[in-house]
């Protein structure tokens, strides 16, 4: 009626801005950078050798409690 627009931001718009602009600082970047030694190579891991690649069984709660025991197996290995 008052031709007027109205913009709205979505409720989690404030907290995306505070870790975006966290990870663009120098230290966020460092960590980043850190990121591919550590976790993505445990993905990896988990790929190539523990059968990550492809579920052996079907439903969630199957495929959970692979996930699981492949992670349990993984810290052990760091363990030992």
């Amino acid at each position: 009626r008052n031709h007027r627009k109205v913009v709205t931001r979505h409720v989690w718009e404030d907290s995306k801005e505070w870790v975006r602009s966290n990870r663009l600082s120098r230290s966020g970047k460092q960590l980043y950078r850190k990121r591919k030694e550590t976790i993505e190579r445990s993905f990896a891991d988990a790929k190539e050798l523990h059968g990550f690649r492809y579920c052996r069984l079907r439903g969630l709660p199957n495929v959970s409690e692979q996930a699981l025991m492949t992670a349990a197996v993984q810290n052990m290995k760091k363990m030992a």
